[in-house]
């Protein structure tokens, strides 16, 4: 699969009011992938905003559904049991209706879920060096494969095990440090160039 990477050195281009949904003659939905503290929820609403599309996070979804925390299913039925119950989730997201969709950090690496998602969808790595994710994850305590660890050393662990997952996504952006605004640009860029290589 060609994944195309916007790199951090790239030069952001002024903002494209003209970059809708419907300017990019989108037909499956746009779909976030990476590691926690990425920003796929910050740059996942915006992005939707921009697309004029709705927005919809997978955690969340579940959180509704089940009435319980991620952590807490976690805990409560475990890591496996997780991951089943999300792939039925993102497999019924990915088949609905046009939408922005931000993904668990480990979604994309469960092979039947990342062929779905893959199949169905346009596929985003937001991709983040280990400085960021540390920043970032240190704001929350939902984060339940953070919990009890040394956080600079589990993520280290997650990127060396994930990010050459991630890679096969259609897409990589990365995420941009100062305003949200300039990591939706470079996706909204990323976008324009795909959908227009695949028209």
């Amino acid at each position: 699969m060609i994944n195309s990477a916007v790199s951090l050195s790239q030069t952001i281009q002024p903002r494209a009011e003209s970059v809708t949904a419907e300017h990019l003659n989108l037909d499956r939905p746009v779909v976030l992938v990476g590691l926690m503290g990425a920003g796929k929820t910050r740059v996942g609403r915006k992005l939707a905003d921009r697309l004029g599309l709705p927005f919809l996070d997978t955690d969340i979804e579940i959180e509704t559904e089940t009435g319980k925390t991620v952590a807490e299913l976690f805990a409560q039925i475990g890591e496996p049991a997780f991951r089943e119950g999300e792939r039925r989730m993102i497999t019924r997201l990915v088949r609905g209706p046009l939408a922005v969709i931000a993904t668990g950090g480990g979604a994309f690496v469960d092979p039947i879920t990342r062929e779905t998602i893959s199949k169905h969808g346009i596929t985003v790595w937001l991709r983040a060096d280990l400085d960021t994710l540390v920043a970032r994850t240190g704001r929350s305590q939902k984060r339940p494969l953070l919990q009890g660890v040394d956080r600079a050393a589990k993520l280290a662990e997650l990127m060396a095990l994930r990010y050459p997952i991630y890679a096969e996504a259609h897409l990589t952006v990365d995420s941009l440090h100062g305003p949200v605004e300039n990591t939706v640009e470079a996706v909204l860029q990323a976008l324009n160039s795909h959908c227009g290589a695949r028209t």
